[in-house]
């Protein structure tokens, strides 16, 4: 029974976790790396954990309150994790227990100085370090001593950052148990941390190495500034050496001290270049055996070093494999798609085998690999040519990366270039017959896939849908789909470009293009204000819309007087545009049909903010405004020198983006159709293996990849370990922020604006939509949450078309990512919203409720208040 609470940290690797927790079960596996010293110990196991646990039932209802606070009530976290903490450290230590780690203690020394170390089960993981969030104690001597010390251990997994970073994290704390790790102890020369890529560029080929003198400790207080020294293929490129004032030594009979250095000491490095170097090697040989970067913490004894902590780096963005040793540059999808939250693997895979080019996947998020044409001139060119046009921040990120030390190789000019840019109109007729043939198209094709999709089930379902993907692929394809998307970007282009040389206008364009045709994703908000007049003159069905909570709220509706009418109305509505949702290209995010509660709020804002027939009046106003906006351009032009000429161009650029640019948002609510019509396929099959046992829960197969669940389907058998460990990194991806641009080592580059001509605290962005407005900041982070009044801001991370029903009760629109041509911004255009996107940390700059300025026409935010 004794060998279950303490096992030798020798016998001890990565598998043990559930046993000895992630330090302990690290310490282990450090110590069966050939050339890695590792100070010697054991382990007080979980099981000891449990047994005490047993000993105080009265910790149960603490920790269930626990469980059910909010992770930012500071206050009631720390009044109950004290008191659970003061409960176990209170509890006497069984004998059996107490004989086990005094058994362990003698064989290492019973007189000797130990490290005693927390080692929770939820720790140093791949996903969640939890860096600092339990206690460790050093040189700590005699044997009642440690154990007063391992019970401090076990309390300390209760303390109120250690319960606040597990609320935060989604994690139960009743899944965590502690461990102890009991090492001697070792004095130190010097100590410090290496991280093996630079955790403030990810540059995997970059180690940093921070270093002091003494005991580790004077580090990680922030007591003093280390020497940082900077490693780069085993040399050293940078080195900082610190006025090093302090350190922390180790007391005779047990604990620490800080100690004054001496003044001619203090400014010498505690390492050479050479053993930086050599204490690198060892890094590059520990992150090797781990398979990811490590934040290794190191001591320097007697000239050598030995490790006593080794945990994954968890806020490295990720970087996608590569089938070669060669540099790439990645440009995210998610920056250009309105996208940037991490996707489940069913959402990723789907969008990949969908797409027109081949996409990379890392830390949840898809990148494509620009690399060659960023080597040839002429591609490169083109490609940030029409980056730019589209967000400043991916050009100049892109530009930034050319700019360092040759990282992209020069090819000659034999990759081709892009799609035209700013070059005259696309080579199509400016006839409105040309988008009717196109969405008619799109409509037979769609039509096709919901007919012949329906007979099909089992693995014939898979292969059906690979078929269906080349559809998919050959309607967005279509080189007259591609030239009418191009012809209305073209012609936005052409017009802001000469126009503002002509005529001094800033993006002319925003109002020529106001209540342009065919524009669906514009159409969709303006549906919603019917939906509103539907409602709004029954105040029976508004009452109870303002409870809602159950998805099945449509099916009580008409229990109520105008129920019927309203039911109807909202159900119109789903059969248009029910396919969609808040980041709908993932196709696991639950759909407006699935999920219709997310458009009440916007419903009752609609009822509450507007008059009947405000959808018609702000379509009309729309169109008189861009009427008016024409012929003043026009006439003005008319007065210059070749006035005719210029005016005669202009108005054919005119036609032509009115023509096309509404056009611009109907290819993606195509596909977000297709992938409707898919995802009600693949979740029939989840729903018969749920009924056949294969799965416990239906969205258990938005973790497998497309592949994989074909297989599971053929098969019948599922891996429910890989299922937890793609859940739990998806946890784990939403604390990454992904990068506009990512390199293969690692570097992820978010790029600046590089500007002078704004307030110095404004926030700068880029203006995408013309008008200065002001008014109340409301910062909305899901749709669900919205709660507008007329004049309100709306202020957010990103908006894909979904977000547009909101767009028609707001005055003004700051989002943190975006582009000229992206949806949010078209959109914003189509309803003459002042707009800046691309506004870094928007939603954490601006407080919900301060009053704030948008500079639509000059790309920046004031804050007011």
């Amino acid at each position: 029974m004794i060998e279950r609470y303490v096992t030798d940290l020798q016998e001890v690797d990565e598998t043990r976790v559930a046993v000895v927790g992630g330090k302990g079960a690290h310490l282990g596996e450090l110590s069966r790396i050939e050339g890695i010293r590792v100070p010697a110990g054991f382990c007080v196991t979980t099981d000891a954990f449990r047994r005490i646990l047993a000993e105080a039932p009265s910790i149960d209802d603490p920790l269930d309150q626990l469980s059910r606070l909010n992770p930012d009530d500071r206050e009631a976290i720390g009044a109950l994790s004290a008191q659970i903490r003061r409960t176990i450290e209170e509890i006497g230590i069984p004998a059996d227990l107490t004989a086990a780690i005094t058994g362990a203690l003698a064989r290492f020394g019973e007189q000797a100085a130990y490290a005693v170390r927390s080692s929770a089960t939820a720790e140093d993981l791949p996903t969640a370090s939890f860096a600092g969030q339990q206690d460790t104690y050093l040189n700590v001597v005699g044997s009642s001593t440690i154990l007063r010390h391992v019970s401090r251990c076990w309390a300390s997994l209760f303390t109120e950052r250690a319960v606040a970073y597990r609320l935060r994290n989604g994690i139960d704390h009743r899944t965590v148990h502690m461990a102890v790790v009991v090492q001697r102890m070792v004095f130190p020369y010097a100590s410090g941390v290496l991280f093996t890529a630079d955790p403030v560029t990810g540059d995997r080929k970059v180690a940093t190495v921070d270093a002091g003198f003494g005991l580790g400790e004077a580090l990680v207080s922030g007591l003093v500034n280390p020497d940082v020294f900077k490693v780069r293929h085993g040399e050293v490129v940078a080195r900082t050496i610190a006025a090093k004032q302090r350190a922390v030594q180790a007391l005779p009979d047990g604990g620490t001290r800080e100690v004054a250095i001496d003044a001619q000491h203090q400014e010498q490095p505690a390492l050479t270049d050479a053993q930086a170097v050599g204490l690198v090697r060892l890094g590059r040989r520990i992150e090797a055996h781990f398979g990811r970067p490590q934040d290794i913490e190191w001591c320097l004894v007697d000239g050598d070093f030995q490790i006593v902590q080794s945990r994954p780096i968890t806020t490295l963005f990720p970087v996608p494999e590569s089938v070669d040793e060669d540099n790439h540059v990645y440009v995210s999808v998610g920056h250009q798609q309105m996208m940037t939250d991490p996707m489940k693997p069913l959402g990723l895979s789907m969008w990949r085998l969908t797409a027109m080019v081949a996409m990379h996947e890392a830390g949840g998020r898809l990148f494509v690999d620009v690399t060659r044409r960023l080597a040839s001139p002429a591609s490169r060119t083109g490609l940030l040519d029409i980056m730019g046009r589209g967000d400043p921040l991916v050009r100049d990120a892109l530009e930034t990366v050319l700019d360092g030390d040759d990282f992209v190789p020069s090819l000659p000019d034999t990759v081709p270039g892009g799609p035209p840019v700013g070059g005259g109109p696309a080579p199509i007729e400016t006839d409105p017959a040309v988008v009717t043939e196109l969405i008619e198209r799109s409509r037979t094709s769609i039509a096709a896939l919901e007919r012949d999709i329906r007979t099909k089930s089992g693995p014939a379902l898979f292969d059906f849908l690979l078929e269906a993907f080349e559809e998919h692929k050959r309607v967005l394809g279509d080189p007259l789909n591609i030239q009418a998307i191009m012809a209305g970007m073209e012609a936005t282009w052409w017009l802001n470009d000469h126009l503002g040389e002509w005529l001094g206008e800033k993006n002319a364009a925003d109002t020529l293009t106001l209540s342009a045709p065919d524009n669906i994703t514009s159409e969709m908000g303006l549906a919603l204000l019917g939906v509103a007049d539907v409602i709004r003159p029954h105040p029976e069905v508004v009452a109870f819309l303002r409870g809602v909570e159950d998805e099945g709220f449509l099916d009580e509706l008409a229990k109520l007087a105008g129920g019927t009418e309203a039911r109807d109305a909202i159900e119109g509505y789903l059969d248009r545009y029910g396919m969609r949702c808040v980041g709908e290209i993932d196709i696991t995010r639950p759909r407006w049909r699935e999920r219709p509660t997310t458009l009440v709020p916007v419903i009752l804002d609609n009822v509450r903010n507007f008059q009947p027939g405000a959808a018609e009046r702000r379509f009309e106003e729309g169109l008189h405004k861009a009427r008016e906006k024409e012929q003043d351009v026009l006439s003005r032009l008319r007065a210059l020198p070749e006035g005719d000429r210029k005016a005669g161009e202009t108005k054919r650029m005119i036609d032509r983006v009115r023509t096309f640019i509404g056009y611009r948002e109907y290819p993606k609510y195509g596909i977000i159709c297709r992938y409707f019509v898919y995802k009600r396929a693949l979740l029939g099959e989840a729903e018969r293996l749920v009924r056949a046992g294969v799965l416990p829960e239906r969205e258990d197969v938005f973790y497998l990849t497309f592949q994989e669940l074909r297989e599971v389907v053929r098969s019948r058998q599922v891996d429910g370990r890989l299922v937890q460990e793609r859940k739990d990194a998806f946890r784990s991806y939403h604390s990454l922020t992904p990068p506009r641009v990512l390199t293969s080592d690692g570097v992820a580059v978010s790029g600046s604006y590089r500007r002078e001509d704004v307030p110095a605290d404004a926030l700068v962005g880029l203006p995408v939509s013309v008008g200065t407005v002001e008014g109340r900041a409301r910062v909305i982070l899901d749709m669900a949450d919205a709660d507008l009044e007329a004049g309100d801001i709306l202020v957010t991370t990103f908006t894909d078309p979904s977000w547009s029903p909101l767009f028609v009760a707001i005055a003004g629109l700051v989002t943190e990512v975006g582009g000229l041509m992206t949806h949010g911004a078209v959109i914003a255009r189509e309803y003459g919203l002042p707009a800046v996107v691309g506004v870094e940390r928007a939603t954490r700059l601006i407080r919900d409720g301060q009053r704030i300025r948008v500079h639509g026409s000059d790309g920046y935010v004031e804050i007011l208040s």
